[in-house]
């Protein structure tokens, strides 16, 4: 591990997110095992909520498929581990009031959770899964505006 990852990894337990997270996969009786740059994977979520195929709580990746599908994606682990370290930087437990959020902004600016959701884009929306659906900007207009008197001395 980088010293990052262990930063990280050290930040997510002192957080409580990482032992949440645990907790989390324990509940919901999955297999966890130790994964790549510090993270925990657990495998076989069964539970409704949430409504994909992965997630992270600290450092704990939980994902619906087996250990071998759910290895078998690192454009998704790295997306996930990305939601790792955004729990590090908002201190574990804010981290998701903010992302809940986001999510509802990204609701009503675009009709669904992620494509307008900070977290998600931060995360990489194609490698979790995401379509982007933003709709495109109208191009800025560059150059002074014609009419007015903008800066002017009024003369």
């Amino acid at each position: 591990m980088t010293p990052g990852q262990r930063l990280r990894q050290l930040a997510n337990v002192l957080n409580g997110s990482t032992p949440l997270g645990l907790l989390l996969a324990t509940l919901a009786r999955t297999r966890t095992v130790g994964g790549p740059r510090g993270l925990v994977i657990a495998t076989g979520y069964r539970w409704r909520l949430p409504f994909a195929g992965a997630f992270t709580v600290g450092n704990v990746v939980i994902y619906c498929a087996g250990p071998d599908a759910a290895l078998a994606n690192p454009a998704l682990l790295q997306h996930e581990e990305r939601h790792s370290t955004q729990y590090a930087w908002c201190l574990g437990a804010p981290f998701l009031v903010f992302y809940f959020l986001a999510a509802a902004w990204s609701r009503l600016r675009t009709g669904d959770p992620a494509s307008g959701n900070l977290f998600e884009r931060r995360a990489g929306l194609e490698a979790g899964g995401y379509p982007d659906r933003r709709r495109p900007r109208p191009p800025r207009r560059t150059g002074r505006t014609s009419g007015g008197n903008a800066g002017g001395t009024g003369a």
